[in-house]
Protein backbone atom coordinates (compact mmCIF):
# COMPACT_ATOMS: atom_id res chain seq x y z
CA UNK A 1 0.00 0.00 0.00
CA UNK A 2 1.15 3.48 -0.71
CA UNK A 3 0.83 5.82 2.32
CA UNK A 4 2.56 8.20 1.23
CA UNK A 5 -0.45 9.18 -1.89
CA UNK A 6 -3.21 8.68 1.00
CA UNK A 7 -1.32 10.84 3.45
CA UNK A 8 -1.64 13.77 0.88
CA UNK A 9 -5.50 14.01 0.98
CA UNK A 10 -5.06 14.74 4.98
CA UNK A 11 -2.56 17.78 4.53
CA UNK A 12 -5.47 20.34 4.42
CA UNK A 13 -7.54 20.70 7.36
CA UNK A 14 -9.98 23.83 9.17
CA UNK A 15 -11.00 23.38 12.32
CA UNK A 16 -14.48 23.41 12.71
CA UNK A 17 -14.89 23.22 16.69
CA UNK A 18 -12.75 25.30 19.12
CA UNK A 19 -12.02 24.66 22.82
CA UNK A 20 -14.31 26.88 25.45
CA UNK A 21 -10.53 28.41 26.87
CA UNK A 22 -7.26 28.69 24.70
CA UNK A 23 -5.89 26.72 27.74
CA UNK A 24 -3.86 23.38 28.13
CA UNK A 25 -5.85 20.63 28.49
CA UNK A 26 -9.14 22.00 27.59
CA UNK A 27 -9.89 19.97 24.55
CA UNK A 28 -13.09 20.01 21.84
CA UNK A 29 -12.75 16.82 20.07
CA UNK A 30 -13.60 12.93 20.15
CA UNK A 31 -16.63 13.42 16.60
CA UNK A 32 -19.61 11.57 15.65
CA UNK A 33 -21.16 12.86 12.84
CA UNK A 34 -24.21 11.92 10.40
CA UNK A 35 -26.17 13.24 7.61
CA UNK A 36 -30.06 13.31 7.54
CA UNK A 37 -32.88 13.14 4.73
CA UNK A 38 -31.97 17.08 3.64
CA UNK A 39 -28.61 16.78 3.70
CA UNK A 40 -28.02 18.52 7.17
CA UNK A 41 -24.85 17.81 8.83
CA UNK A 42 -24.79 16.69 12.43
CA UNK A 43 -21.92 16.55 15.06
CA UNK A 44 -21.61 15.30 18.50
CA UNK A 45 -18.57 16.17 20.19
CA UNK A 46 -17.05 15.84 23.74
CA UNK A 47 -15.61 18.91 25.18
CA UNK A 48 -12.98 18.60 27.95
CA UNK A 49 -12.15 20.90 30.79
CA UNK A 50 -8.60 20.31 31.91
CA UNK A 51 -9.20 20.76 35.40
CA UNK A 52 -10.95 17.65 37.07
CA UNK A 53 -9.11 14.16 37.27
CA UNK A 54 -7.90 12.34 34.06
CA UNK A 55 -11.29 10.18 32.97
CA UNK A 56 -13.72 12.69 34.61
CA UNK A 57 -12.53 15.48 32.45
CA UNK A 58 -15.38 15.11 29.86
CA UNK A 59 -18.40 17.88 30.90
CA UNK A 60 -20.46 18.25 27.81
CA UNK A 61 -21.57 16.36 24.84
CA UNK A 62 -22.12 19.01 22.63
CA UNK A 63 -24.56 19.23 19.54
CA UNK A 64 -23.85 21.15 16.28
CA UNK A 65 -25.38 21.67 12.99
CA UNK A 66 -23.74 22.39 9.55
CA UNK A 67 -25.07 22.82 5.85
CA UNK A 68 -21.85 21.98 4.21
CA UNK A 69 -19.91 19.76 6.94
CA UNK A 70 -17.40 22.84 6.84
CA UNK A 71 -18.65 25.57 9.40
CA UNK A 72 -20.73 24.03 12.64
CA UNK A 73 -23.59 25.82 14.69
CA UNK A 74 -23.77 24.53 17.96
CA UNK A 75 -27.13 23.52 18.50
CA UNK A 76 -27.84 21.90 22.13
CA UNK A 77 -25.59 20.38 24.66
CA UNK A 78 -25.65 17.94 27.16
CA UNK A 79 -23.56 18.26 30.37
CA UNK A 80 -22.35 15.78 32.59
CA UNK A 81 -24.02 17.16 36.19
CA UNK A 82 -27.51 16.59 34.23
CA UNK A 83 -27.24 13.08 33.55
CA UNK A 84 -25.69 13.33 35.96
CA UNK A 85 -22.08 11.16 35.27
CA UNK A 86 -18.77 12.34 36.57
CA UNK A 87 -17.09 13.03 32.86
CA UNK A 88 -17.96 12.16 29.41
CA UNK A 89 -15.62 10.03 26.63
CA UNK A 90 -16.44 9.81 23.05
CA UNK A 91 -20.22 9.85 21.73
CA UNK A 92 -21.79 8.27 18.83
CA UNK A 93 -24.44 9.85 16.92
CA UNK A 94 -26.70 7.93 14.20
CA UNK A 95 -29.53 8.84 11.94
CA UNK A 96 -32.32 6.22 11.12
CA UNK A 97 -33.72 6.71 7.63
CA UNK A 98 -36.43 4.59 8.34
CA UNK A 99 -37.88 6.43 10.95
CA UNK A 100 -36.33 10.11 10.51
CA UNK A 101 -35.32 10.12 13.95
CA UNK A 102 -31.88 10.03 15.56
CA UNK A 103 -29.90 8.27 18.33
CA UNK A 104 -27.10 9.31 20.49
CA UNK A 105 -24.73 7.30 22.59
CA UNK A 106 -22.42 8.22 25.37
CA UNK A 107 -20.05 6.42 27.51
CA UNK A 108 -18.23 7.48 30.72
CA UNK A 109 -18.14 5.60 34.80
CA UNK A 110 -22.14 5.36 34.73
CA UNK A 111 -23.68 5.17 38.53
CA UNK A 112 -20.21 4.81 39.97
CA UNK A 113 -19.90 1.72 38.39
CA UNK A 114 -17.32 0.91 35.60
CA UNK A 115 -17.22 2.31 31.86
CA UNK A 116 -20.14 1.74 30.29
CA UNK A 117 -22.23 2.67 26.87
CA UNK A 118 -25.31 4.55 27.34
CA UNK A 119 -28.23 5.65 25.21
CA UNK A 120 -30.14 8.55 25.51
CA UNK A 121 -33.86 8.22 24.62
CA UNK A 122 -34.41 8.66 20.54
CA UNK A 123 -35.38 12.33 19.14
CA UNK A 124 -36.59 13.70 16.16
CA UNK A 125 -34.06 16.07 16.36
CA UNK A 126 -30.57 16.84 17.83
CA UNK A 127 -31.53 19.50 19.61
CA UNK A 128 -34.10 17.83 21.84
CA UNK A 129 -32.24 14.70 23.15
CA UNK A 130 -32.84 14.62 27.15
CA UNK A 131 -29.67 14.05 29.50
CA UNK A 132 -31.85 12.60 32.11
CA UNK A 133 -33.24 9.48 29.59
CA UNK A 134 -29.51 7.84 29.05
CA UNK A 135 -29.27 4.48 30.35
CA UNK A 136 -26.16 1.86 30.20
CA UNK A 137 -26.73 -0.57 27.45
CA UNK A 138 -23.41 -1.99 27.21
CA UNK A 139 -21.36 -2.65 29.90
CA UNK A 140 -18.66 -5.70 31.50
CA UNK A 141 -19.41 -8.13 33.62
CA UNK A 142 -18.99 -8.35 36.83
CA UNK A 143 -15.34 -10.63 37.12
CA UNK A 144 -16.14 -13.81 39.21
CA UNK A 145 -13.83 -16.35 40.46
CA UNK A 146 -12.96 -18.16 37.99
CA UNK A 147 -12.53 -14.58 35.18
CA UNK A 148 -10.04 -15.17 33.29
CA UNK A 149 -6.86 -12.39 34.41
CA UNK A 150 -7.17 -10.23 31.01
CA UNK A 151 -11.11 -9.65 31.67
CA UNK A 152 -12.90 -6.49 30.41
CA UNK A 153 -13.51 -4.34 33.05
CA UNK A 154 -15.20 -1.42 31.59
CA UNK A 155 -16.09 -0.30 27.61
CA UNK A 156 -15.54 3.38 26.07
CA UNK A 157 -15.52 5.32 22.90
CA UNK A 158 -18.33 3.49 20.39
CA UNK A 159 -18.60 3.52 16.95
CA UNK A 160 -21.75 2.59 15.63
CA UNK A 161 -23.25 1.89 11.87
CA UNK A 162 -25.83 0.09 10.50
CA UNK A 163 -24.99 -2.89 8.29
CA UNK A 164 -27.63 -5.64 6.38
CA UNK A 165 -27.92 -7.53 9.44
CA UNK A 166 -28.33 -4.91 11.97
CA UNK A 167 -26.59 -2.23 13.87
CA UNK A 168 -22.93 -2.51 15.11
CA UNK A 169 -20.95 -1.19 17.53
CA UNK A 170 -16.81 -1.13 18.02
CA UNK A 171 -15.62 0.14 21.16
CA UNK A 172 -12.80 0.20 23.42
CA UNK A 173 -12.76 -2.44 25.85
CA UNK A 174 -10.25 -2.40 28.73
CA UNK A 175 -8.34 -5.35 30.23
CA UNK A 176 -5.15 -4.26 31.11
CA UNK A 177 -4.65 -2.88 27.69
CA UNK A 178 -7.59 -1.08 25.03
CA UNK A 179 -8.49 -3.52 22.77
CA UNK A 180 -11.33 -3.14 19.64
CA UNK A 181 -14.44 -4.90 20.70
CA UNK A 182 -17.51 -5.61 18.49
CA UNK A 183 -21.26 -6.17 19.19
CA UNK A 184 -24.42 -6.20 17.24
CA UNK A 185 -27.90 -5.64 17.96
CA UNK A 186 -31.29 -5.10 16.52
CA UNK A 187 -32.92 -2.60 18.31
CA UNK A 188 -30.39 -0.18 19.59
CA UNK A 189 -30.64 -0.86 23.32
CA UNK A 190 -30.25 -4.96 23.46
CA UNK A 191 -26.60 -5.87 22.18
CA UNK A 192 -24.45 -8.96 22.28
CA UNK A 193 -20.77 -9.74 21.70
CA UNK A 194 -19.62 -10.37 18.22
CA UNK A 195 -16.60 -13.38 18.33
CA UNK A 196 -15.23 -14.48 21.84
CA UNK A 197 -12.26 -12.19 21.95
CA UNK A 198 -11.11 -8.95 20.29
CA UNK A 199 -12.03 -8.23 16.81
CA UNK A 200 -8.88 -6.21 15.78
CA UNK A 201 -5.62 -7.48 18.40
CA UNK A 202 -3.03 -6.01 19.14
CA UNK A 203 0.74 -6.48 16.53
CA UNK A 204 2.78 -4.64 14.75
CA UNK A 205 3.07 -1.36 15.51
CA UNK A 206 0.03 -0.95 17.67
CA UNK A 207 1.38 -2.93 20.60
CA UNK A 208 0.51 -1.00 23.24
CA UNK A 209 -3.58 0.10 22.31
CA UNK A 210 -5.38 -0.77 19.60
CA UNK A 211 -8.65 1.08 19.12
CA UNK A 212 -11.44 1.92 17.05
CA UNK A 213 -11.86 5.05 15.32
CA UNK A 214 -14.79 4.39 12.70
CA UNK A 215 -15.82 2.39 10.17
CA UNK A 216 -16.58 2.89 6.20
CA UNK A 217 -18.56 1.05 4.26
CA UNK A 218 -17.10 0.14 0.79
CA UNK A 219 -18.28 -1.10 -2.55
CA UNK A 220 -16.79 -4.06 -1.16
CA UNK A 221 -16.65 -4.55 2.25
CA UNK A 222 -15.71 -2.13 5.36
CA UNK A 223 -12.66 -0.26 6.09
CA UNK A 224 -11.71 0.00 9.46
CA UNK A 225 -9.81 2.74 10.79
CA UNK A 226 -8.22 2.04 14.13
CA UNK A 227 -5.93 3.64 15.94
CA UNK A 228 -3.06 2.54 18.40
CA UNK A 229 0.47 3.20 20.04
CA UNK A 230 3.59 1.44 20.35
CA UNK A 231 5.09 0.88 24.40
CA UNK A 232 8.42 2.52 23.28
CA UNK A 233 6.93 5.61 22.18
CA UNK A 234 6.61 9.05 24.51
CA UNK A 235 3.55 8.58 26.49
CA UNK A 236 2.20 5.78 24.92
CA UNK A 237 -1.30 6.58 26.71
CA UNK A 238 -2.39 9.37 25.02
CA UNK A 239 0.39 9.58 21.82
CA UNK A 240 -2.08 7.77 19.81
CA UNK A 241 -1.51 7.29 15.95
CA UNK A 242 -3.77 5.95 13.34
CA UNK A 243 -4.13 2.88 11.07
CA UNK A 244 -6.80 0.62 8.05
CA UNK A 245 -7.59 -2.55 8.46
CA UNK A 246 -9.65 -4.40 5.73
CA UNK A 247 -13.11 -6.31 6.15
CA UNK A 248 -15.56 -8.19 4.26
CA UNK A 249 -17.71 -9.15 6.47
CA UNK A 250 -17.16 -7.07 9.33
CA UNK A 251 -15.43 -9.85 11.55
CA UNK A 252 -12.45 -11.06 10.14
CA UNK A 253 -10.18 -8.33 9.50
CA UNK A 254 -6.89 -8.03 7.89
CA UNK A 255 -4.65 -4.90 9.11
CA UNK A 256 -3.20 -2.85 6.29
CA UNK A 257 -1.17 -1.12 8.07
CA UNK A 258 0.56 -3.29 10.11
CA UNK A 259 4.58 -1.81 10.06
CA UNK A 260 3.51 1.94 10.62
CA UNK A 261 0.70 4.14 11.06
CA UNK A 262 -1.41 5.38 7.89
CA UNK A 263 -1.57 8.90 9.53
CA UNK A 264 0.37 10.86 12.77
CA UNK A 265 0.42 14.79 13.98
CA UNK A 266 2.05 17.50 12.17
CA UNK A 267 2.63 19.05 15.59
CA UNK A 268 6.17 19.07 16.16
CA UNK A 269 7.57 17.61 19.35
CA UNK A 270 7.22 14.04 20.88
CA UNK A 271 3.61 13.79 20.79
CA UNK A 272 2.32 11.81 17.13
CA UNK A 273 -1.10 11.83 18.28
CA UNK A 274 -4.03 11.68 15.27
CA UNK A 275 -6.97 9.88 16.33
CA UNK A 276 -10.78 10.01 16.82
CA UNK A 277 -11.41 10.52 13.51
CA UNK A 278 -14.61 9.93 11.86
CA UNK A 279 -14.84 9.15 7.91
CA UNK A 280 -17.70 9.02 6.15
CA UNK A 281 -19.39 9.38 2.38
CA UNK A 282 -20.77 13.22 1.30
CA UNK A 283 -21.63 12.29 -2.34
CA UNK A 284 -19.02 10.92 -4.47
CA UNK A 285 -16.42 11.67 -2.08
Amino acid sequence: MDLSRLRERFVEYRTVVEPDRDTAEWWAGAPSVCRDDAGTFWMACRMREGDSPRGRRGYEIRLLRSDDGERFEPVHGIRREDVPIPGFERPALLFDPVTGRFSLYACGPYDDGPWCVLRFDDAASPTEFVASTAQPVIAPEAPTANSRFNVVVGYKDPFILRGPDGLHCFAIGYDRAERTYHFRSLDGSSWEQVGGGPALDLGGWHTFYTRPACVLPLGAGYLLVYEGSHPTWYDPVYNIATGLAWSADLRHFIDLTPDEPLLVSTTPGHYLTWRYSHWMWAGGA
